[in-house]
C-alpha cells in the first residue's frame, strides 16, 4: 500500500482492536471452549463447501506422476497395479496402520484427515454442499470413452491381485459398446456451477436406474478414468508436454473426471498416471502421502513382466464388470451441456506451465544454511516484481496439523525484510555484500514466520474466525471486510516430501517425482506449486489466467530462473551477481 492507504488501513486497525474486536474475541473464545478445533469446521464449510462456483480449476488440484520414467506402457497394467497399491494403502489406513506423521522423530502431527480419503464424495446443495463418507466400499467406478463401468474389487472373499485388475480394465477397454445418451459428457455437471448441479440432481437422479448408478459412483471407493490421451514428460518437447500433462490433470475434457469424488485416479494410453483431487475434505499433504506410497509400491513392489503387464496370471473366472446404467431426459442433458460451456471457459483460460529447474536443489541451498523454501519463496518475490513492477499480498500454506484436526494457516511471505532485499536485487548501486546481509535477514524472517504459522501464532484464520462470528451477530466490521477481501495475487504452496526413504533416490537418482499444482486463486494473480526433490531438482507448477493482461505463466519462470541462476553461492558467497535488465515480461 502507498503511504496513506497503508494510514487509513491502520487507523481502522486501531478501531477495531478498541471497539468491535474484543466483542468478537470473547465469542470466539466460547467457541474454542467447546470445539475439537476452534477454525477447521467453519474453514471447511465456508471456504470451500458453501462456494457456488465450480470446484474444478479453481479449488481442486492434482497429482503428477514419475517425472523421467514411466514402468509400462500397459494402461490397463498401470491402471492394474496402482489401483492395487491405492487398495493395499487404504487396507492399511483402515487398520490403522499408517504411522503419523512426526516433527523431529518426537511430536505426532494430527492424523484426522486421513480418515475421509476413500469412499468419499461431495454432494451438491443449493445453498451448501456437504461430505459423504460411507465405512466401506467394495467397488470402484470406471470411466472410459464416454461409458461408467463398476467393478468390484473383492473375488472369492480376498482382494484381486494387479493382474485380474489389469484384466478388467482391459475388459472395458476392450468393450465397444456406445455411451447412452448424456452418458458421456455427464460428469461435466460436477465440473459447474454447484447450484444447478444440486437442482438436477434432485431433479432427474431421485428414482430409478440413474439413482441407483449416481449412488454407485458417489460410494465408490474412488473414481478411475482410463484417458484416450497420451501424456508425460517429452524429452523432445519438455515443455508444452509437461504443460499439457498438468492442464490434463487439472481439468481434462472437463467431462472426463467426477469433480466431486475426494479422489480422480487417472491413467493415460501411454501408461502414465496421475490424480484430481477434491479440496473440502484434506489438504494436500495427506494425498501426498497416499501419492508417494502408492508411486514406490507400483514399481518396487508389485514390479512388471518384461512384456510390461502385471505379475501373476489372469482368472477367466471373475465375473467383467458391469456397465452402469442411466436414463438422462433431455432436459437434464441441456443442463449438462450448460455446465459443459461453463467449464470449457474456465478451463480454456488457464494458462499453465509445468518445469523442472535442474540447475541445482537443495544440496546446494542448504550449504548456505538457507532455508530451501524460503529461498524459492524469496526468488518468488523477486521473480513477481520483476514482472509487475511492484509487491503484492503472498500467500504460502503452512500446516497446522501440530493441533488436533488442523489445517492450514497463511504464511504472509511478503514481508518488508523481503522487499528490502528485492529492491536491493534491482538497485544497480547496491553491492554484493549488502545483498547477501539483507537476503539472509528476509530468510531469516520467513523461517521465522512458518514456525508461528505452524504453531498456531499465525493471524489469517483468526482474522477469518472473527469475521464468521460478526456475521452470526449480524455487525459490520470495516477492517474485517477490508483486510479478507484482499486478492492473494501470488498464492503459493510447496509440495512437502513425506517419505523420502521409498524411492532410493541415492540408489536410482532417475525416481524423481513431479509434484503437482492448482489453478490460479486471483484472476490476476499467479498460483505456484513447487517441490523440492531430492538434492538437485526443484519442480515448479504455475498457473495464471489467460484473460488476464498481467499475467503470463510463462515469462513469470523466466523470471524467477534468471532469479535462480543469478542466486547461486560458493563458500557462502555470491559466485556472480549478473546485470539485471528488467523482466521481458513487462514489454510483451
Amino acid at each position: 500500500m502507498d503511504e496513506e492507504q497503508f494510514k487509513r488501513m491502520e487507523g481502522l486497525a486501531k478501531d477495531f482492536a478498541v471497539n468491535l474486536g474484543p466483542r468478537l474475541q470473547w465469542y470466539l473464545k466460547l467457541k474454542s471452549w467447546w470445539a475439537t478445533n476452534y477454525v477447521s469446521d467453519w474453514w471447511e464449510e465456508y471456504i470451500y463447501l458453501r462456494g457456488r462456483g465450480p470446484i474444478m480449476v479453481n479449488s481442486n488440484y492434482y497429482a503428477m506422476d514419475y517425472l523421467y520414467i514411466l514402468p509400462t506402457t500397459v494402461q490397463a497394467a498401470r491402471a492394474g497395479n496402482a489401483i492395487h497399491a491405492l487398495l493395499l494403502y487404504r487396507r492399511k489406513l483402515d487398520r490403522e496402520e499408517i504411522k503419523p506423521l512426526m516433527i523431529n522423530n518426537t511430536i505426532p502431527m494430527c492424523s484426522s484427515q486421513y480418515e475421509r480419503m476413500f469412499n468419499s464424495s461431495r454432494i451438491p446443495g443449493v445453498e451448501t454442499d456437504t461430505i459423504q463418507h460411507v465405512k466401506d466400499s467394495k467397488h470402484i467406478v470406471v470411466y472410459h470413452k464416454g461409458r461408467y463401468f463398476k467393478v468390484w474389487l473383492y473375488h472369492d472373499g480376498r482382494l484381486l491381485k494387479p493382474r485380474e485388475i489389469e484384466q478388467q480394465m482391459q475388459r472395458i477397454i476392450d468393450d465397444k459398446s456406445r455411451p447412452q445418451p448424456g452418458e458421456e459428457t455427464l460428469a461435466a455437471l460436477t465440473a459447474g456451477d454447484r447450484v444447478p448441479w444440486a437442482k438436477a440432481r434432485k431433479d432427474y437422479f431421485v428414482n430409478g436406474k440413474s439413482k441407483q448408478s449416481l449412488d454407485a459412483v458417489e460410494k465408490a471407493a474412488f473414481f478411475v478414468t482410463l484417458d484416450d490421451t497420451e501424456q508425460g514428460y517429452n524429452k523432445e518437447d519438455p515443455v508444452t508436454s509437461l504443460d499439457k500433462y498438468a492442464k490434463s490433470l487439472l481439468h481434462g475434457k472437463c467431462y472426463d473426471r467426477w469433480f466431486d469424488k475426494s479422489m480422480s485416479f487417472i491413467v493415460f494410453k501411454n501408461g502414465k498416471m496421475g490424480m484430481n483431487c477434491e479440496h473440502s475434505w484434506a489438504d494436500a499433504p495427506i494425498v501426498g502421502h497416499l501419492w508417494e506410497y502408492v508411486m514406490a509400491t507400483d514399481k518396487f513392489d508389485l514390479g512388471y513382466n518384461e512384456d510390461g503387464h502385471c505379475r501373476g496370471d489372469v482368472n477367466p473366472s471373475i465375473p467383467p464388470p458391469s456397465r452402469l446404467q442411466w436414463d438422462i431426459p433431455e432436459e437434464c442433458q441441456n443442463v449438462i451441456e450448460s455446465s459443459l460451456t461453463v467449464a470449457n471457459a474456465l478451463a480454456d483460460d488457464v494458462d499453465f506451465h509445468s518445469f523442472p529447474f535442474e540447475n541445482f536443489g537443495k544440496g546446494l541451498i542448504k550449504k548456505t544454511r538457507t532455508s530451501p523454501d524460503a529461498f524459492v519463496q524469496l526468488a518468488l518475490q523477486l521473480a513477481h516484481f520483476r514482472d509487475k513492477g511492484k509487491f503484492c499480498l503472498t500467500y504460502e500454506a503452512s500446516m497446522t496439523r501440530l493441533f488436533r484436526e488442523g489445517r492450514t494457516e497463511t504464511v504472509r511471505s511478503c514481508t518488508i525484510e523481503s522487499s528490502e532485499f528485492v529492491l536491493a536485487m534491482s538497485n544497480p548501486k547496491e553491492n554484493n555484500e549488502s545483498r547477501v546481509k539483507l537476503f539472509k535477514a528476509a530468510s531469516e524472517k520467513h523461517q521465522q514466520m512458518y514456525r508461528l504459522a505452524m504453531t498456531g501464532a499465525g493471524i489469517d484464520r483468526h482474522l477469518f474466525c472473527l469475521y464468521v462470528v460478526s456475521k452470526y451477530l449480524g455487525v459490520d466490521s470495516p477492517f474485517l471486510k477490508e483486510v479478507l477481501s484482499e486478492p492473494w495475487r501470488l498464492s503459493t504452496s510447496q509440495t512437502p516430501q513425506q517419505q523420502v526413504h521409498l524411492f532410493q533416490l541415492e540408489k536410482y537418482p532417475e525416481n524423481v517425482s513431479s509434484g503437482g499444482g492448482f489453478g490460479p486463486v486471483a484472476d490476476d494473480g499467479y498460483g505456484v506449486s513447487y517441490i523440492i526433490v531430492g538434492e538437485n531438482l526443484i519442480n515448479f507448477h504455475i498457473s495464471s489466467k489467460f484473460s488476464s493482461p498481467e499475467t503470463v505463466s510463462t515469462i513469470f519462470l523466466v523470471c524467477r530462473f534468471r532469479l535462480l541462476a543469478i542466486l547461486q553461492f560458493s563458500k557462502m558467497r555470491w559466485v556472480s551477481v549478473l546485470q539485471l535488465g528488467s523482466c521481458p515480461s513487462v514489454s510483451i
